[in-house]
């Protein structure tokens, strides 16, 4: 997962600290100016390296998958986020060329190179305080964005779609490795969750997305654009769950008319799962499913992947 791997973001107050630290040991190997000299370099390569560490770590946005996009764009908002790694490279080309001005001057009496040489510290300690608004934001996207599943969007996906409290989960947990967290209140499902199961040596990624409202998108919000971003994305086949006891808190129109929207808005087999069917079955489904009373099961799962219709490439 792309964003997986993306290294803790520093403080200003840590990235000062460490460049100011390792300065002061590089000043005490050499004596008069050369000391002086040393000092900032030291301290302004450790800034504008690190700095620019920070930006070069982050994928380019412009290549990132469009599920990741969307799924960073509703966690953190991707803008915000190239506005702050714009301000964190104009503090590492900045913290470089202030060692630029400064060089040359500490040359001369060691008391003037000193002072010059403070006075350049302080300027690049105000440049790094200057983006630490960016750099506590870059560190909190990271820390969001690090917690998101593993979904592969060039595997055949299917995506389980339906109003909170249908059972999603449920069936999730049962037919794959995923474990996600399922209690009898909405909204239990937060985040996207991702199991697998195999057919014939080929493995699918089953995606449990969180309740699923049928508004309009301007009403979305966060945990619903995860779901719509999942579906639109990776979802080469959709089960949406309808509970036709209602026992969910949602009347069963409103279900319907969430289904409907589905089938109208993604161009992938949209099939219709009677779930709960011990409770009531008294719905036109597809398919008929209870997880408790281990009833329909497998016959769905099959029904999936045959919709799916995954052929792998094979070598000539």
């Amino acid at each position: 997962m792309i964003f997986e791997d993306l290294p803790t973001t520093p403080t200003a107050e840590e990235l000062i600290d460490r460049a100011f630290s390792r300065a002061a040991r590089a000043g005490r190997a050499q004596s008069g100016t050369d000391g002086q000299q040393s000092m900032l370099q030291t301290a302004a390569n450790v800034l504008s390296d690190n700095l620019e560490h920070v930006v070069t770590s982050w994928p380019d946005f412009d290549t990132v998958d469009p599920f990741y996009y969307e799924l960073a764009d509703a966690l953190v908002e991707v803008d915000e986020l190239r506005k702050s790694l714009s301000e964190v490279r104009w503090a590492s080309q900045k913290t470089a060329e202030l060692k630029s001005e400064y060089q040359g001057r500490l040359r001369g009496d060691v008391e003037t190179a000193r002072k010059l040489r403070k006075q350049a510290f302080a300027r690049l300690a105000d440049v790094v305080e200057e983006v630490e608004p960016d750099l506590e934001r870059l560190g909190a996207a990271r820390d969001e964005l690090r917690t998101l599943p593993d979904i592969r969007p060039d595997e055949p996906t299917i995506v389980v779609a339906g109003f909170p409290n249908v059972g999603k989960s449920t069936f999730v947990n049962h037919v794959t490795n995923a474990r996600g967290e399922v209690a009898s209140y909405p909204f239990t499902t937060t985040r996207i969750g991702v199991g697998h199961l195999s057919r014939e040596r080929i493995r699918y990624q089953l995606v449990d997305t969180p309740g699923l409202l049928d508004r309009d998108d301007g009403t979305r919000n966060e945990v619903e654009l995860q779901a719509e971003s999942a579906l639109a994305h990776v979802a080469d086949c959709v089960l949406v769950f309808v509970d036709a006891s209602e026992a969910c808190g949602f009347p069963l129109p409103q279900q319907l008319a969430l289904r409907d929207r589905v089938e109208d808005r993604f161009s992938v087999p949209v099939l219709t799962v009677c779930t709960k069917a011990d409770r009531s079955d008294d719905l036109d489904a597809d398919h008929y499913l209870s997880v408790e009373q281990d009833e329909g099961i497998e016959e769905l799962v099959d029904a999936a992947v045959e919709a799916v219709g995954y052929e792998p490439e094979l070598p000539y």
